[in-house]
């Protein structure tokens, strides 16, 4: 059967903080038809599935919750991998690599052994380190291997930048691409607001300055730590996100959303996965979209480039070369 003609299935695989809040926005926005909720921790997960469903009657969509195990992914159109190491104060992203790595191993091993033809969406943190050893384990078309990527950070700075100018976030086109860590990038050559470059307010108002924009870009950039620092974790906004990403799979939207996507050529690169726009439909990524880059932009999106292929290449054979 084509993935467009599927019923909505999904299975979530971790029922963490990050896992059970992605449950509650994709049961509110009423989204899938079926939830499937995988944890190591049973009681956990089982726990979930009793309070969630404890809920149903407020819902604008009565979804079918119940708790299960990898056999269920079999008939699954998406599975969304939250399990994973969490990351620790003072730790980055990176850090967490090979605790993840033996641990996405085991899980995608056990999805695909079910018989899972779908898609996969990682969130597990790093994240395009993770969704690169997803695609690689599972031996699915990169097309159907994608990570939540950037668009945490573009939602933060559309948000910022709105509330900079005075505008709705809506309202902001604008991107964080590269790794989904300390070397991504903002694209002020592709920001817009309503349809005004960015860079066209701060010429023509003195109130707005370049100096600003950066302080707003590191704000976004180094956002995670500060509410680590606060709350332990984040996972709100990445499940929202998430959701965001399910909605636009489920619903065949053809949305551009930043993603953590295979390069394979795109930007001159390929042996990795990172975070760009990319056309998001029923059958996975569609397609990448390449922005126009000014040189500065290229030079720190190729080292952004750099850093996750540093990371892959122990652990990659393909990446050494």
């Amino acid at each position: 059967m084509e993935l467009k003609n599927r019923v909505s299935r999904v299975a979530l695989i971790g029922t963490g903080f990050v896992g059970s809040s992605y449950a509650f926005a994709l049961m509110n926005q009423g989204i899938a038809k079926e939830l499937v909720m995988i944890d190591l921790n049973e009681e956990k997960a089982k726990g979930d599935v009793t309070d969630l469903n404890h809920g149903k009657a407020f819902a604008p969509d009565p979804m079918h919750i119940r708790f299960g195990t990898y056999a269920d992914c079999a008939n699954m159109d998406l599975v969304v991998i939250c399990a994973g190491a969490n990351q620790r104060p003072g730790e980055t992203r990176l850090d967490l690599v090979e605790k993840n790595l033996k641990i996405f191993k085991s899980i995608v091993d056990n999805v695909m052994e079910s018989g899972f033809d779908g898609i996969f969406l990682v969130a597990t943190n790093p994240v395009d380190i993770l969704t690169y050893a997803t695609w690689r384990f599972s031996g699915l078309p990169k097309e159907r291997v994608i990570g939540s990527g950037t668009i945490l950070d573009t939602a933060r700075f559309r948000y910022s930048l709105g509330e900079y100018f005075d505008v709705a976030p809506t309202n902001v086109h604008a991107y964080i691409i590269g790794e989904h860590g300390d070397s991504e990038l903002p694209v002020y050559s592709s920001a817009y607001i309503g349809g005004i470059p960015v860079m066209n307010f701060i010429e023509r108002n003195k109130e707005y300055t370049k100096e600003d924009l950066d302080d707003i870009f590191i704000n976004v950039r180094d956002a995670a730590y500060e509410i680590i620092k606060s709350k332990g974790a984040t996972y709100y906004g990445i499940a929202m996100g998430l959701v965001r990403i399910t909605k636009a799979i489920l619903y065949n939207e053809n949305s551009i959303l930043t993603v953590s996507a295979h390069l394979d050529g795109k930007y001159g690169e390929d042996h990795v996965y990172i975070g760009v726009p990319a056309v998001i439909n029923r059958d996975g990524i569609r397609e990448i979209v390449e922005l126009d880059l000014n040189q500065e932009e290229e030079e720190r999106f190729q080292n952004s480039v750099n850093v996750l292929k540093e990371i892959l290449a122990p652990h990659f054979e393909e990446v050494k070369g």
